[in-house]
């Protein structure tokens, strides 16, 4: 049970019961929509005028807008309450070693156009340069667009709150860089910017309902450049008193292991990054920097593994057998209902499950915790940059603090 903190808390007041029930109603068209305020009351189990009130409020200050009517078979057609996303829309990086992506989101976190690539530069001004011109184009083209809410950005490293500066980004090189002052001030939006695992696990949150996860715990583990995991519990995301929590990609599985990009020896996404797989293909160590060795990528590695090349499928199988290792650890401590798994190496999840479950079951503690569901996550989905866009919409959807 949650214990109420008797030092630091909020009495609950009439504002308060309407503050909850403005969030659920606003939620509930979000997941819904389109949805009359029949349909709304409805699902709130209160009456048609208690919930009038509530959309009457949030019409007022625009978070929803009314529709399309629908048919009737007697009586008034209902009018379709939905989510503002006209002409709003917010901006999603994701910037990874190899390459930085934009995507144009509306409010629901429903991309706008397509994907938009570039080369990641490693001085974080000349990045910061390019990505604000990028930004500016991005938005020209969508002259439908009349407002931008913010920019969210997910990185490869560890970030400070509530300041966003990143601490550690190993695999680019960085150390207490304040990109969101120096994106804000190039761009003049407001800027939000988290780890890139834990933003997987903002997406994952934000895209699921209830029936996907009654409870909300789970784990997000993303394989990409590097290592990212995100934990949610009881549909928040863990963050820690230092904003550290769920950094399991440098969880110790050998002494004497391959060098990592934090410095350190043995750490898990020395094993299962796609550096990491590629490196075990050539015969090499990892490039522990986390640049490319060369212009041959993961996903000509898993083409080569889907072609028969039996080496390619050896490298492919041994990152799962180090992904359900890992995974056993985390599940034994933490214990969630799912784990999802995310990045490129998805793309040959026929392959790299067998290992990867054969890994998982010989080290779970407990039958339940070996029945723990592990799903992947294909790329396409774009997990980083959903939960980037949701680091400037969600919270206007987020449930008000009460103790």
């Amino acid at each position: 049970m949650r214990k109420i903190d008797t030092t630091r808390f909020r009495v609950a007041t009439r504002r308060t019961s309407r503050e909850i029930n403005r969030t659920i109603a606003l939620n509930l068209v979000r997941a819904r929509q389109p949805l009359s305020r029949a349909d709304l009351a409805r699902a709130m189990g209160v009456r048609r005028g208690a919930v009038s009130l509530i959309v009457n409020d949030l019409l007022k200050d625009g978070s929803i807008v009314e529709g399309a009517t629908g048919h009737a078979v007697r009586g008034r057609k209902p009018t379709f309450l939905y989510i503002d996303s006209r002409r709003r829309a917010v901006v999603a990086v994701d910037i990874r070693v190899s390459q930085t992506s934009l995507m144009l989101a509306d409010l629901v976190g429903r991309p706008i156009g397509g994907i938009v690539t570039l080369p990641t530069e490693r001085d974080p001004k000349a990045l910061v340069k390019t990505l604000a011109g990028r930004i500016k184009r991005l938005l020209a083209d969508h002259g439908e667009i009349d407002d931008c809410n913010g920019i969210g950005v997910a990185v490869p490293g560890m970030v400070e709150r509530p300041s966003m500066r990143v601490l550690h980004a190993p695999t680019l090189g960085w150390r207490n860089v304040d990109l969101r002052d120096m994106l804000a001030r190039a761009t003049g939006m407001p800027v939000e910017i988290e780890n890139s695992g834990r933003v997987c696990a903002v997406a994952q949150l934000w895209s699921m309902h209830g029936a996907d996860s009654p409870s909300g715990d789970f784990v997000f583990v993303s394989a990409s450049d590097g290592l990212g995991v995100g934990v949610s519990f009881q549909r928040e995301v863990l963050r820690g008193r230092h904003n550290l929590a769920g950094e399991f990609g440098h969880l110790l599985l050998s002494m004497d292991g391959p060098k990592c990009s934090c410095g350190s020896k043995g750490c898990w996404e020395a094993y299962v990054s796609n550096r990491a797989t590629l490196a075990r293909y050539f015969g090499q160590e990892p490039n522990a920097d986390g640049a490319p060795a060369s212009d041959f990528t993961i996903d000509d590695l898993l083409a080569r593994a889907r072609g028969g090349d039996m080496k390619a499928r050896a490298a492919v199988q041994a990152t799962g057998t180090f992904l359900g290792v890992g995974l056993a650890v985390i599940v034994n401590a933490l214990d969630p209902s799912a784990v999802y798994v995310g990045g490129e190496i998805t793309g040959a999840w026929d392959l790299v499950e067998p290992p990867l479950r054969a890994a998982f079951l010989e080290r779970a503690l407990t039958p339940a915790v070996a029945a723990t569901p592990i799903r992947p996550v294909a790329t396409i989905e774009y997990p980083r940059l959903r939960g980037a866009a949701a680091l400037v919409t969600a919270p206007a959807f987020a449930a008000p603090v009460v103790a």
